[in-house]
């Protein structure tokens, strides 16, 4: 298999410091490709430093709704020159986080409507991240998409909703991603996710060091090397030869993110 983690934070303290061993391990298992995604100004100027040092390494730069109360015109300005950089690949992690509240709401819809405004003007993708706000994150993009005109590509990343409302992100023609939670024993809600999902919709990442899959879970820090546990059970998931379905969901986040 060869596969690419399209979500992970090699940046945070728990992977950073041992980048070499991590990538080297990805490599091993077959991950071949990463996209480190920044979430705050630090990560993005981290992520976008990082990948000078490693051939197929992209990022995302964006910051997370946790942090949207700090967030000035000069962040603003700062994530849309960082967005520029050769080796970005897409604006995110942006969205809605209704769960923690971390930041008011109000900052969190502001915060997010600038970096859609960025993903359009710039013709990157856009990478989602929506807890417990589902509904009105679907209405945030409808209303930019309608007032604005299309996004290039927009992927609900370490989807946790239900099919149901995977079904609602196919329709609009967005993309998912999904994590290795799916491997858990308690996440039938995901595995029903899983099945519905088309290949050239679905992604796969890590979100790593978060959220390490079966049977590696609560063992050690997630890491991209791990990520072919989720390949593998959402192969016997959808009755596919595990290399078949590494080729299908690579092509679909090479098109994605316009990897090459």
């Amino acid at each position: 298999m060869e596969l690419i983690d399209t979500h992970c934070h090699l940046t945070f303290e728990q992977l950073a410091g041992d980048i070499d061993a991590v990538i080297e391990r990805s490599l091993a298992a077959g991950v071949v490709g990463w996209i480190t995604v920044g979430t705050d100004p630090q990560h993005n100027r981290k992520a976008v430093a990082l990948t000078g040092g490693f051939e197929n390494m992209y990022a995302a730069v964006g910051i997370h709704p946790h942090d949207a109360k700090d967030v000035t015109a000069e962040t603003v300005a700062e994530l849309k020159d960082l967005a520029r950089t050769e080796k970005v690949v897409a604006v995110g992690e942006t969205g809605l986080d209704f769960h923690y509240d971390f930041s008011p709401r109000q900052d969190q819809r502001r915060v997010f409507g600038a970096q859609l405004e960025i993903a359009r003007e710039l013709n990157l993708p856009v990478v989602i991240h929506c807890r417990e706000a589902f509904e009105e994150t679907i209405d945030i993009l409808e209303q930019s998409i309608s007032l604005k005109g299309r996004l290039k590509g927009v992927v609900f990343h370490c989807f946790s909703g239900s099919a149901q409302q995977a079904r609602i992100v196919l329709d609009h023609g967005f993309y998912i991603s999904l994590t290795g939670v799916v491997t858990f024993k308690n996440a039938e809600k995901a595995r029903q996710t899983a099945k519905i999902v088309p290949l050239e919709r679905l992604m796969l990442e890590t979100d790593c060091p978060y959220m390490s899959p079966a049977p590696m879970r609560n063992q050690k820090i997630n890491e991209p090397a791990l990520m072919v546990h989720t390949a593998r059970f959402l192969a016997e998931l959808k009755e596919m030869e595990p290399v078949d379905f590494a080729r299908a969901v690579t092509a679909t986040s090479k098109s994605f993110f316009g990897l090459p």
